[in-house]
């Protein structure tokens, strides 16, 4: 009977293809197969030899670097629950998710190991240890003495694999419990959608503490018995020559703007390429054609969230569909997708409503939070995604925002999406975000955030009258502001919070 084991499915791949190259590092270093195989069973022996059970949990909060990404594999092949932090995490943030997780294990970058050690120590975290963005640490040191006999351990397909916690933008981080069976659901489902072939390379490009970089990204690659090409930070130069020997490219929109600041991004140098993924925040129209035009190339977008992996994507093929701008594409196989208007009815066609989803990769619940979970789901069954967007008669999906982000403005409902997809197309508009904000008399006015391109000459006035021709009077913005940039959490996404804190008494007075 195969093993429900996740890392299982992956040696199962990559097997027959031992001396293959599996990662080849910017700095020149190369990993086999084999490497990653044995050094994933030194490290599964080391966790084993202290104690760390089958379902306890191992944080990480460590750079990018290859050895992280085999001690991943190592707490998978071990049944330990992975539970990676963003390397922006500071110490008070750090304590929370220790006291939530209680893992057996803190593994920290070594710079910062004195401080955290003690944290830890507070906190009765029984192991610590370090990884360096260079590889070294003492967690390296110690699995250097271990065996490479180490047999993967068999769990239930239940069993869970991954906690990831969110941003907590609306209040208290959850942590999202991903089981072996969601991840290896997700992963085939993906391998399949998007042809991915012998021979594919692809270029890593994203951090490992999240879902794109870690599970969608690692887990193709893995599942392909393909090479990757590992870049420690984003660097566009790199990308643009490694474009001659890779296939893929999974990138954050963020990515694909400063490529496109590249002279070098031409169509002969994206010949090589196969396909050009794009998620993790919303990709930018304007974004999408110039890429189109610059490279001969239509991105592919898709969509997903901590807690399910990936719900949707642009077809792969063209006899499935075009890849059309502003969609995250049709429900993956296997995954239902639905938007449900405030009465808890399904919407019709083109409606606005809340997404709601199920299926194999969908997570079993909040670790520990069994309120936070009967909440977001439905009594049928179906997760509540906190999204909110609309389906065509096509089936394609549109995000129009988030529910929290919902403005309610005399009673009337705007989703920040509709009024920026206008703001975007004046010329001079490089991208912008709309907030409601306290207001006495409309309980929240709409605010408008925009970023000009350089050198253009924008007026507030000019602006807000060019929307109010298009729209309807209370969607359009009371008022409207300039910045040189939006503030963007690590992977792209616009932080609407930090957005409503800064304009939050602009209409005080009023």
């Amino acid at each position: 009977m195969p093993s429900h084991n996740l890392y299982a499915l992956f040696r199962n791949a990559f097997g027959k293809h031992l001396e293959r190259t599996a990662i080849q590092t910017d700095d020149g270093a190369r990993y086999s197969f084999a490497d990653l195989d044995q050094q994933s069973a030194r490290m599964a022996c080391w966790l084993e030899s202290l104690g760390v059970a089958p379902g306890e949990r191992v944080v990480v909060q460590v750079e990018k670097s290859v050895p992280a990404l085999i001690f991943y594999l190592a707490c998978l092949r071990a049944g330990v629950v992975y539970v990676p932090l963003n390397t922006a995490y500071q110490a008070a943030e750090l304590s929370y998710f220790l006291e939530s997780a209680e893992p057996r294990l803190f593994v920290v970058d070594p710079a910062k190991a004195q401080a955290l050690g003690e944290l830890a120590a507070r906190l009765n975290v029984p192991h610590v240890a370090t990884l360096g963005a260079d590889g070294q640490g003492t967690l390296i040191d110690a699995a250097q003495s271990q065996g490479t006999d180490h047999a993967i351990r068999d769990v239930p397909a239940d069993a869970v694999a991954a906690i990831l916690y969110t941003s907590g933008t609306t209040g208290r981080s959850k942590g999202a419990q991903l089981t072996h069976r969601n991840l290896s659901s997700n992963a085939q489902t993906l391998h399949a959608l998007w042809g991915w072939e012998p021979g594919d390379v692809l270029i890593h490009a994203l951090p490992i503490f999240h879902v794109h970089g870690l599970f969608v990204a690692v887990h193709c690659a893995l599942l392909n018995a393909s090479t990757m090409l590992w870049m420690s930070k984003f660097k566009p130069q790199q990308a643009l020559e490694w474009f001659a020997q890779a296939t893929v490219f999974m990138g954050v929109p963020t990515l694909y703007v400063r490529l496109l600041q590249e002279a070098a991004l031409t169509p002969e140098r994206c010949a090589h390429m196969r396909l050009f993924i794009s998620g993790s925040a919303p990709l930018l129209v304007d974004t999408f054609r110039e890429w189109q035009e610059r490279t001969g190339h239509t991105i592919l977008e898709r969509y997903g969230m901590s807690e399910t992996s990936m719900l949707t994507s642009n077809p792969y093929h063209e006899a499935d569909g075009p890849r059309i701008a502003g969609t995250v594409g049709r429900p993956l196989p296997g995954v239902e997708l639905r938007c449900m208007n405030q009465e808890q009815h399904p919407c019709a066609v083109g409606e606005v409503g809340g997404i709601e989803v199920r299926g194999p990769n969908v997570f079993p619940g909040y670790w520990r939070m069994p309120e936070a979970t009967a909440k977001e789901f439905t009594s049928d069954g179906w997760f509540r995604t906190g999204d909110v967007g609309q389906v065509d008669a096509n089936g394609y999906v549109t995000i129009v925002g988030r529910s929290k982000d919902l403005i309610i403005t005399g009673g009337y409902n705007v989703y920040p999406a509709e009024v920026e997809s206008y703001l975007n197309e004046i010329d001079g508009v490089v991208e912008s975000a709309v907030i409601g904000c306290p207001h006495r008399d409309f309980g929240e006015g709409v605010v408008a955030v925009v970023v000009p391109q350089p050198g253009a000459r924008l007026n507030a006035e000019h602006l807000i009258e060019a929307v109010k021709a298009q729209i309807a009077g209370f969607k359009v913005p009371k008022r409207l502001f300039f910045v040189k940039e939006l503030p963007r959490n690590v992977m792209g996404k616009v932080q609407k919070k930090a957005l409503r804190e800064t304009y939050a008494h602009i209409f005080d007075g009023q």
